[in-house]
């Protein structure tokens, strides 16, 4: 900090001022002699401490009426503001030179600045956000206002119409109300979703469910159409069974017509292939056991290619088929026939016990294109036989 004599030294010239007694305006030489002025007229001056008042700091120029302000004028504090800082600076350097006289204040002309600050600055119920709490209906005749109570303050219409007396329980009502709004919203778009979740699952078990009826429903009519082709097979199969059995027993009918058993009374005893001590090998033919005398008929119409003994056969008669197979009858007491072409069921002999044998019987033998004896049973049924 500068030391209090420096301040001095260089204090600038005292301003125009206004004379406290008097009122009119003066100029003053410096802020503060120099020092060995000031200690020479220290006994015959007297300095006298400035305090500025209302009437001190009156404009020259002119009447500049300042207009009152509502609750505190600018004007004044302004001016105010002012002196202070100036009275601060001048009370700074006077704190340190107590030893020197009071040095003589004058205050500048500021009342114009602030009329022409006060004439800038918009009026307070023009400020946005402000305006609002002023009313100047309430104003009173001595020029207070009566403002707006702020419970009252930001209410709507609406609010109004709904009750509401209270601002802040209004906009608490409002937040609360949107608060709802927006959950019932959520809500509702939860609900949504939900809704469309569902309907898309049970879309999608109703296709499920329609394919799965499909694909039944096709593996119905598979079945059913394998189980009617199975059926149309086998009522196919049975048709065929059924017409071959007829056809055969129309063929075992015509054939019946053209063959015949041997003997018509009879009693089957030795059958093919039988093993006995009466024959040196296996039996090679079917024997039919009858009365001796009995007649013995062509099984068929062919012609007889031998007659006569044959050893152990005793007599034997040969018919020869017209598709050459051979038929031998043995063992007969007597031949009817010996030669030439017979019919079916014509009388050839008669049963007898004539060569190797041990009663009376047909020894049958059947011999295909005159070869080696097969089986004469099933020969005959093959023919539309029954022995």
């Amino acid at each position: 900090m500068a030391s209090n004599r420096s301040a001095l030294e260089e204090a600038p010239t005292r301003p125009s001022g206004v004379d406290t007694g008097t009122g009119t305006a003066v100029r003053y030489g410096s802020w503060f002699e120099p020092a060995a002025k000031a200690g020479a007229d220290q006994d015959t001056e007297t300095w006298e401490e400035w305090n500025p008042t209302e009437e001190s700091i009156a404009p020259v120029r002119g009447k500049h009426r300042v207009p009152k302000q509502r609750g505190g004028t600018m004007a004044r504090s302004g001016a105010v503001l002012g002196v202070g800082v100036i009275a601060a600076v001048g009370a700074g350097g006077m704190a340190t030179a107590k030893d020197r006289p009071k040095a003589p204040i004058s205050m500048p002309d500021l009342a114009h600045v602030a009329g022409q600050v006060q004439d800038a600055l918009p009026d307070a119920k023009d400020l946005p956000g402000i305006g609002a709490l002023f009313s100047d209906s309430g104003s009173d005749s001595d020029g207070s206002s009566t403002a707006t109570p702020l419970s009252t303050a930001g209410l709507t219409s609406e609010d109004e119409e709904n009750g509401a007396t209270d601002a802040g329980e209004a906009l608490r009502a409002r937040i609360l109300q949107q608060a709802e709004n927006q959950q019932n919203a959520a809500d509702e778009s939860q609900r949504d979703a939900a809704a469309d979740a569902a309907a898309k699952q049970a879309a999608e078990k109703a296709a499920t469910a329609a394919k799965k009826a499909s694909d039944a429903e096709a593996k119905r009519k598979a079945e059913a159409e394998a189980k009617k082709k199975a059926a149309e097979a086998e009522a196919k199969r049975k048709a065929e069974e059924a017409a071959r059995k007829k056809a055969e027993a129309e063929r075992l009918a015509k054939l019946a017509a053209q063959y015949t058993l041997p003997v018509a009374s009879y009693t089957l005893t030795a059958s093919f292939g039988q093993a006995g001590d009466m024959w040196s090998a296996d039996h090679t033919g079917q024997d039919f056991a009858a009365p001796t005398g009995t007649p013995v008929k062509a099984v068929h119409g062919g012609t007889i290619t031998s007659a006569g003994w044959a050893g152990s056969y005793g007599y034997r008669i040969v018919l020869k088929l017209n598709d050459g197979t051979e038929i031998w009858y043995c063992h007969l007491s007597s031949m009817v026939r010996t030669s030439g072409s017979v019919t079916t069921g014509e009388v050839i002999g008669r049963v007898g016990a004539t060569g190797n044998v041990t009663g009376p019987h047909l020894h049958l033998e059947v011999r295909p294109g005159g070869g080696s004896p097969i089986n004469p049973m099933p020969w005959l049924r093959d023919h539309g036989l029954t022995p």
